[in-house]
């Protein structure tokens, strides 16, 4: 097919959509007015297959665009009231907010909306930016990354040439950014092929889980930050809630779980459902309406697992490296940084008569900012409760920020997610209660307010690498996790009843969360991009 595509040439090519690959290409473009910089984007536009919390730090904002508050993005509220809780079934008790969760400053927004405004900006300053364009298949030749193959449609499930086949395009660029946020399809294929992730520790991982609510006039509290940790979750399972209050009304609600839990039977969108019937939530949701679901999985790893960042023609930025700050809850402000920083190395290259075709700038100068230092003073938090757990956790955290400050001479290590299951029969089973349709919802209701679509006759971009081993090991070993992981009901378990249980991939409900190509026991799930603009289309408050 290669030979019917056309081809686009550019100086700079980013790949992604989010706050990383705008950030870099604002920069990029405030630093080299002249070149030629493409920004593609896999959902219908930009914003739409952003989720997050979201609480925005604004130091890198502020060094990008520093009037920004002269024209700020929609639904961006002053933070105010910081409070941190520790749950039990029925009570809420008020914990000191660790200093890095200390708001003052900071911003609720909308990500979706402040990647949109972003996009405005990156679009007046002549950035080529097209949504709706998925990358499949990475350009390689001579060793060297050369560009993105981008918008091919129209291939059948049976993999043939339908009627409104489209070959895509070949976008070929001096240097490529891949901005894919967490568990990009093309940088996970990138870190095998240049040994990226040799000599970092395993990435760890988060799924999130959000709605959006709109609730009565007397009880929004603009600027609350409300986070809690403990009740619903075991205290081997790390994780915890937030409820933020923005714009006109509007409250965003939502749920982590990391994804190194290992009861097979927990199922964090139902921990989640769960979680909203506590007394001291409860209270804070009822008359309103929920108006917005999502899910994501997010890189909780930190410092120790960060991947090398750069390959011949290239570099990974943003969360597709991994750059959350997990005990500050934050990472936008991080991801935009490596962002500016790769942006910085590629416009002093492109001075260059000879341009170098690895970006070796780009490393060094993150190592000099504020980001290196920022997630190596914390790398030792998220470990902990996993080396501890949750009690031996909280003291390792209050250690490591009070007393040691970031400067302990050890580095705590991570394990892979997918590798720490128990058998079912030797983990207990959790019986979660029924909705009630008011606070707490099923899988595919949540799913219509996502807005999720995948046209039906194309190819599942989720795949089995070996159907035969869902039976033996996913069912008959973990009874089927994947069913209980997806927040979107893709995956079924159907004729158990009948002795005869098979796998169905209900590919076309999925929102793009990549849960399942982190946490399947033996990494049979492999995540693929889908054709351009299929998947989520988050509405302006997520």
């Amino acid at each position: 097919m290669a030979e019917e595509r056309e081809s686009m040439e550019f100086d700079v090519l980013i790949v992604g959509g989010g706050p990383s690959g705008l950030a870099a290409a604002i920069r990029l473009k405030q630093l080299s007015p002249d070149a030629a910089v493409c920004l593609i984007e896999k959902g219908s536009e930009i914003g739409a297959h952003i989720l997050s919390g979201a609480v925005l730090e604004p130091r890198a904002l502020d060094e990008l665009i520093p009037d920004w508050r002269e024209d700020p993005p929609a639904l961006a509220t002053p933070a105010k009231d910081d409070r941190f809780m520790f749950l039990t079934a029925t009570k809420a008790w008020k914990l000191p907010t660790p200093p890095q969760m200390h708001n003052h400053g900071n911003y609720i927004v909308s990500l979706g909306n402040v990647c949109r405004w972003l996009g405005a900006k990156a679009e007046a300053l002549g950035v080529e930016i097209y949504p709706g364009f998925a990358a499949s298949e990475t350009i390689i030749e001579d060793g060297q990354v050369k560009g993105v193959v981008a918008g091919v449609m129209g291939i059948t499930k049976e993999g043939e040439k339908g009627p409104n086949y489209q070959p895509g395009m070949e976008l070929r660029a001096t240097y490529t950014l891949f901005a894919e946020g967490c568990r990009g399809s093309l940088t996970k294929k990138l870190f095998e092929t240049f040994g990226l992730r040799a000599g970092a520790q395993p990435q760890t991982y988060g799924i999130g889980i959000k709605e959006l609510w709109e609730i009565p006039k007397e009880k929004h509290q603009p600027g609350l930050i409300w986070h809690s940790t403990g009740w619903p979750l075991p205290r081997d399972t790390y994780g915890g809630s937030w409820l933020y209050m923005l714009g006109e009304n509007l409250v965003s609600v939502g749920f982590v779980v990391g994804l190194d839990y290992t009861n097979p039977w927990l199922s964090p969108f139902e921990e989640f459902q769960r979680f909203k019937h506590h007394p001291a939530v409860k209270p804070m949701l009822e008359g309103g309406k929920r108006i917005a679901y999502g899910a994501r999985a997010l890189n909780e790893g930190g410092f120790q697992s960060i991947p090398k960042l750069v390959f011949p023609g290239g570099a990974i930025i943003g969360d597709a490296a991994g750059f959350l700050n997990v005990p500050k809850i934050k990472g936008t402000h991080t991801a935009m940084k490596s962002g500016m920083v790769a942006a910085e190395a590629i416009a002093e290259a492109l001075k260059q008569e000879a341009r170098p075709a690895v970006l070796g700038a780009y490393p060094a100068l993150l190592e000099a900012s504020w980001v290196w230092e920022e997630l190596r003073a914390v790398r030792n938090i998220r470990p902990g409760f996993a080396k501890f757990g949750f009690w031996g956790g909280m003291i390792n955290a209050a250690v490591e920020t009070y007393i040691l400050r970031g400067k302990s001479p050890w580095t705590l290590s991570h394990h892979e997610d997918h590798a720490v299951l128990k058998k079912a029969a030797e983990a207990p089973r959790i019986e979660y209660p029924k909705p009630d349709g008011v606070i707490s919802f099923d899988r595919l209701s949540s799913v219509f307010l996502s807005n999720t679509n995948h046209e039906e006759d194309q190819p599942a971009h989720l795949k089995l690498k070996d159907p035969s081993r869902w039976k033996v090991v996913n069912f008959d070993t973990f009874a089927s996790p994947e069913s209980r992981y997806c927040p979107a009901g893709v995956y079924e378990a159907v004729g158990v009843e009948e002795g005869q249980p098979r796998l169905v991939i209900n590919a076309q409900n999925c929102v793009h969360c990549k849960t399942c190509d982190i946490k399947d026991p033996t990494q049979n799930i492999d995540w693929c991009t889908p054709e351009g603009g299929g998947g989520p289309n988050y509405i302006g408050g997520m």
